[in-house]
């Protein structure tokens, strides 16, 4: 394994969770709202409440700072900070708080039935409100601050509008990659030197939200749960897109140009035939799962960047993209992965709308995964001769593509303990080999 890759070596923490474990039990002692609001996100979203905080705001004194520095903390200014862990930071202050991230401040405080000033205007990088007791509510941007940047209305409402383009963007160009990269490329560009980089990704990933929930029921579904409550998808943990091998460099380019940048790397094996890289935007909190078909010796170059030679035949994600069309374009995400409490989404969702999931492909102390059973999309004729005409797919798997579409997209429930931030390669290697789509053709 390159340097690069072993670069990124993550482990859980569990001194730090101990820790914050702690200092959230503190406010829960201290303010009786903070309970039932756990539970009501327990009971009605199947989520937890540690996973909705965004910082914790108290007096550090000598030994709690020693404490945060032991588990593993850092200190910038007034704000500790783990950097190799999922955890909120802690900010040095007089005044108590503990702060919950949501997507939109009005929203939480309508469905809370709650009227507080909203410090920062509306459609703006930052807004914060006091909810009840210690409690208070932010919703952020692309900016990682404690005020209000105070950007101006003008900007403000002209993020709506640069929201509306994303949201209404162009996505099939009929196979002509140089002009659905170049259109892509000059939004984004304009955007940008409108309103800068972080903002721009925040709006940009809003809109790819809306369009896989378009095409997921269980995303939809879960979305209404979460917005009964007024919290929306903060709680996402990472959006995984397909991409081909031909346009893999591009992709990977226009992440870059919104301020991701390169993590660690997968190979799922030789059996798997797929890889990926994933990249974190920080000011955002989005990262994203970039899959591609490729074998094992690709994974040791620079493919992010020098993209791949043209092979032939197709691997589970590859097949995908022709069944599909792109993430980035025709198709969408294949799935968001949110943070929730595991065994209760999976039950919830089951007895409210009959939305069952899949086997766990990962099942540890420190991260349980498993997607939700596949949103089926009809795949066009044009699509399914051509991959007949390679050889790529049977003539019975064409039938079943035809009579049945093929799996699309799914919700992916994630369940995080002691702040780990890493993925389970063996477990990703599995699943993605059980939803080859022409495995599930053959089974039918």
């Amino acid at each position: 394994m390159n340097e690069e890759v072993s670069n990124f070596y993550w482990k859980p923490c569990p001194d730090g969770q101990l820790l914050l474990d702690e200092l959230v039990r503190d406010f829960f002692d201290k303010n009786p709202s903070a309970g039932l609001m756990a539970a009501a996100m327990k009971e009605k979203t199947g989520t937890r409440f540690f996973d909705w905080i965004d910082y914790l705001q108290l007096p550090v004194g000598g030994q709690l700072s020693q404490r945060l520095g032991d588990a593993g903390f850092e200190k910038d200014g007034d704000v500790w900070e783990h950097h190799g862990a999922l955890f909120p930071r802690v900010r040095e202050c007089s005044e108590r708080r503990l702060v919950l991230k949501v997507e939109s401040v009005a929203d939480f405080l309508a469905a809370q039935n709650v009227q507080s000033k909203i410090e920062g205007i509306p459609f703006g990088t930052f807004r914060l409100a006091h909810f009840k007791e210690e409690l208070w509510v932010v919703e952020r941007h692309g900016y990682r601050g404690f005020s209000d940047p105070e950007v101006g209305s003008a900007k403000a409402i002209r993020s709506q509008e640069i929201l509306e383009t994303f949201r209404s963007r162009k996505r099939d160009f009929c196979g002509d990659d140089e002009a659905a990269f170049s259109d892509i490329n000059s939004e984004i560009d304009a955007a940008i030197g409108e309103l800068g980089r972080d903002w721009v990704c925040d709006l940009f990933f809003a809109a790819e939200r809306d369009f896989w929930m378009r095409r997921n029921r269980a995303g939809r579904v879960q979305k209404a749960r979460q917005d009964a409550l007024g919290l929306g998808w903060a709680n996402h943990d990472h959006h995984t897109y397909r991409c081909r091998r031909k346009t893999f460099h591009h992709v990977i380019g226009i992440f870059e140009k919104l301020g991701f940048t390169c993590r660690e790397r997968f190979y799922a094996g030789a059996q798997a035939g797929w890889g990926a890289q994933i990249v974190e935007q920080k000011a955002t909190g989005i990262t994203i799962f970039a899959d591609v078909d490729m074998t094992a010796e690709e994974v040791t170059g620079d493919f992010a960047h020098e993209g791949f030679v043209a092979k032939e035949g197709l691997g589970t994600v590859g097949l995908w993209c022709e069944l599909h069309g792109e993430s980035f374009f025709e198709a969408g995400m294949h799935h968001l992965e949110a943070q929730f409490d595991f065994d209760s989404l999976r039950d919830q969702l089951m007895a409210e709308s009959g939305i069952g999931m899949m086997k766990p492909f990962t099942d540890f102390v420190y991260l349980r995964q498993q997607f939700s059973e596949g949103e089926r999309w009809p795949v066009d004729e044009a699509r399914i001769q051509k991959l007949l005409d390679s050889a790529d797919i049977t003539e019975k798997q064409a039938a079943t593509f035809r009579r049945d579409g093929a799996v699309g997209s799914h919700l992916e429930n994630l369940e995080r303990n002691d702040g780990f931030k890493g993925f389970n390669q063996t477990g990703i290697s599995d699943i993605i080999e059980r939803t080859d789509a022409r495995k599930l053709a053959d089974s039918n």
